[in-house]
């Protein structure tokens, strides 16, 4: 198997780098899962105004609201299908995301997991060696990605999506950029109707367009990502974290996320959180 970037063009600072090799060594080792996005667990979420839409119906049945703390995890790991598809380059994946929103400390109803998106995924990348600017264009790649919350009925929530990226580095720094185009579904014949496109203004919220940016200080890692609609009335969100490593794999994981999409039950309303917990590995 070929290595996706030769040994003399590794930057032993860059965190890109340090992420491929360290890929490529675990990769096809029999008890080892490599991480896609970051795995990690937030026992204590605070969002100053949880989003009671959904459950207006069922809330007025049972008498009930939403706590504003409650936990939050997310679980995201890929696997290698192929390496070169193209000759020398090509890398095709699959992986898959989960993430959870889980009212544990609502005692008064049980303390169920308010929502859990599953985000599967099938992409190919490309290793690249161009330059723009101060910037080297290190990988390029395209993707499917199918998101669903799993729920029947008014709480449904689904979109499929092609998308293109690409990740560029500079030593400590990364960036990656994300486009995509929603893959269009038929309108549903009543509003009722367990057929058809359960969130037809999704992109209006969720936009076309990320941005996520990447610092390494030593062992500490701050990340920004920026998503807009780039359009009128203009809907995004940021979310920003920060790790440290604590003991062995397990790092201190800080989270903040202001605006609209962290969850596709929330995908039209604009949320503020803020967590604290563990994870298993950041972004790089």
């Amino acid at each position: 198997m070929k290595q996706m970037n030769t040994d003399e063009a590794i930057d032993k600072t860059s965190l890109v780098d340090d992420r491929v090799n360290d890929e490529l060594a675990t990769s096809e080792l029999p008890f080892v899962m490599t991480p896609h996005n970051v795995n990690y667990i937030l026992p204590v979420t605070y969002n100053t105004s949880p989003n009671m839409a959904p459950f207006e119906n069922e809330a007025a049945d049972h008498q009930f609201t939403l706590d504003n703390m409650e936990a939050k995890f997310q679980i995201s790991f890929k696997f290698p299908l192929m390496y070169n598809v193209f000759g020398d380059n090509g890398h095709l994946f699959v992986a898959y995301t989960n993430q959870s929103y889980w009212q544990v400390y609502n005692k008064e109803i049980s303390s169920p997991f308010r929502e859990t998106n599953h985000e599967p995924e099938i992409f190919m990348m490309f290793s690249n060696d161009g330059q723009i600017g101060l910037l080297r264009h290190s990988f390029w790649g395209i993707g499917f990605a199918h998101q669903s919350n799993g729920k029947s009925g008014d709480l449904s929530r689904s979109w499929n999506r092609l998308y293109a990226t690409s990740i560029f580095d500079s030593g400590p720094f990364a960036l990656a950029t994300k486009l995509w185009w929603r893959i269009p579904e038929d309108e549903k014949e009543t509003p009722s109707s367990p057929k058809g496109d359960d969130n037809p203004d999704i992109i209006d919220y969720m936009g076309n367009l990320e941005l996520t940016g990447i610092y390494g200080i030593d062992e500490h890692r701050f990340t920004m990502m920026l998503r807009n609609n780039l359009s009128n009335p203009n809907y995004g969100a940021i979310e920003a974290t920060w790790s440290y490593p604590i003991i062995g794999q397990l790092r201190f994981y800080t989270q903040y996320f202001n605006g609209y999409g962290e969850s596709l039950i929330d995908y039209n309303t604009h949320n503020q959180r803020i967590g604290i917990g563990v994870s298993i590995n950041d972004i790089l």
